[in-house]
């Protein structure tokens, strides 16, 4: 099942009705949004499960009363939020009363952090590790950005849903998440040059007397160093982005326990809310709007109707594919590390025609190649839809030849010679603009000068599914194609699947304008 708008909002108006199905399937195919913005803005504290049944509790609570059943997503983002913030203020009270720390709370078991499992058990990468570790040294209300952010990156959340949980406008949710991203940058730099090795000697001068607690205060005395440091600034320049590593990190996955208790609590239906889980329908990511979902299901009894065994689901991150990449049980978590990209196909390479099509309906380009001049690309998955974009952002659109020729004209770009490799290719509209990825987001930008911008702009065809259609990887990432998904075109990671490939596979037609 996928939930689009409608489908959500039809559900939404069904459970303020009281139609018990309609709640239930709204709470499993959110729960796994719910959950991992939880879990990323607690950093995995033993409380998640509690704050997700608290948020899930007071959402059927005061369901009745939304107004604007369209807005469900962004208006449940925004209990999720005031809870983590109640559960931060009751920590805080604790913390006063109390001059000792329990012992118990650092039971790994018990209070195990996601972070530190995907840093400890998953053979990540250096920058994946870095950046996961990078979150640590942010701020509290830092995390809880970091938490939606990392959900917009996966495609879960929209910029729109993001502003409007936080109660901010779209702009200024934008510079709020900029100040985060300057942190995380920050807590980047700090890690990679504490473990460096060897490592800056005035930094050794700089950190003694610190007990290894990420906190703000060392944050500030670290990073009065690392400024100014040309030694443990060394690596900065090259780094990956960090949105590109947040998004190959696969979602926490939902805990068996966390499904039985709302099953106890009557949210899900017993063995049949748990059943569908593991049988991928509940838990699937069409709830969250994007994706799918992979379950995997341990043995699962009921006795006296009460849930007994061991469920584990894996919620499947919208850029990983499970098949192709490998997935990893830590603890009460389960991870997925998306593949690493693939080296570009030689000979996938731009080539320019002696002349041009008469026709979009007349000409196909040949396998893998997309020839220089004015051309359009048609989708394959979705006949007579064609790139083209509306005000800053690539969408897909109906064109025909009786469609009005600003909209025959958006649907016609120049393919030129890739800006970043010869080899590729690069799009320009009419206007001017060149066709990049940004934030994951296929966008309309002017041209600035810098070498991102040059290797954002720039795309390497490989052979699509049908016949002399061709499938568009970044040159900067090569692993990710450009899809259609959800009303836009994303920077998608991807898996190797047939299905993947058709959704990312394009006919190249000739001159709409």
């Amino acid at each position: 099942m996928r939930l689009n708008d409608a489908d959500r909002t039809e559900l939404v108006v069904a459970a303020q009705a009281g139609d018990e199905r309609a709640r239930e399937q709204l709470i499993a195919a959110y729960l796994p949004l719910l959950y991992n913005i939880v879990g990323r803005a607690l950093r995995g504290h033993a409380d998640v499960d509690d704050v997700v049944q608290e948020t899930l509790l007071r959402a059927v609570r005061d369901l009745p009363a939304l107004r604007a059943p369209e807005s469900f997503r962004s208006w449940l983002v925004s209990i999720t939020l005031r809870q983590i913030s109640t559960h931060r203020e009751r920590q805080r009270a604790f913390a006063h009363r109390t001059e000792v720390i329990d012992e118990a709370h650092r039971i790994p078991d018990a209070a195990a952090q996601p972070h530190d499992m995907t840093v400890l058990r998953l053979q990540m990468s250096d920058e994946r590790r870095q950046v996961v570790e990078a979150g640590r040294w942010l701020d509290p209300d830092q995390q809880e950005l970091l938490a939606l952010w990392w959900q917009e990156c996966a495609g879960t959340l929209s910029r729109e849903d993001l502003a409007a949980a936080t109660g901010l406008t779209v702009a200024h949710a934008g510079v709020r998440l900029q100040r985060m991203r300057e942190q995380l940058e920050l807590g980047r730099t700090i890690v990679a040059a504490l473990a460096a090795d060897p490592r800056c000697a005035q930094l050794d001068e700089t950190v003694v007397g610190w007990d290894g607690r990420p906190t703000s205060v060392w944050r500030k005395r670290i990073a009065r160093h690392t400024r100014v440091c040309p030694v443990c600034t060394a690596t900065a320049a090259e780094r990956i982005p960090a949105e590109r590593l947040l998004v190959s990190i696969a979602p926490l996955a939902v805990p068996a326990a966390l499904v039985s208790a709302l099953a106890a609590k009557g949210l899900l239906s017993g063995t049949a809310g748990v059943a569908g889980t593991a049988a991928g329908t509940a838990m699937s990511t069409a709830g969250l709007a994007t994706g799918t979902a992979h379950v995997t299901a341990g043995a699962t009894t009921a006795t006296s109707g009460a849930l007994i065994g061991k469920v584990t689901a894996v919620t499947a991150h919208p850029l990983v594919g499970l098949a192709a990449g490998a997935v990893l049980i830590t603890g009460a978590a389960t991870y997925a590390v998306w593949p690493e990209p693939a080296p570009r196909t030689p000979g996938a390479a731009a080539a320019p025609t002696a002349s041009e099509p008469r026709s979009p309906e007349r000409t196909v380009a040949p396998a893998a190649t997309v020839p220089l001049g004015d051309r359009s690309l048609e989708s394959v998955d979705r006949p007579g839809q064609f790139l083209t974009y509306d005000g800053d952002f690539a969408t897909l659109g109906q064109v025909s030849a009786d469609s009005s020729p600003q909209t025959r004209q958006r649907a016609t770009f120049s393919v030129v010679r890739g800006l970043a490799d010869s080899s590729c290719v690069t799009f320009r509209a009419a206007d001017g603009r060149y066709l990049r990825h940004h934030y994951l987001r296929l966008r309309l930008s002017a041209p600035d000068g810098s070498d991102l911008f040059r290797r954002d702009a720039t795309f390497c065809p490989r052979p699509g599914t049908a016949a002399g259609s061709v499938t568009l990887h970044a040159q900067n990432y090569p692993g990710s194609a450009l899809r259609p998904r959800d009303g836009r075109i994303r920077l998608d990671g991807s898996n190797g699947t047939r299905a993947f490939t058709g959704q990312a596979s394009f006919l190249v037609r000739g001159n709409w304008g």
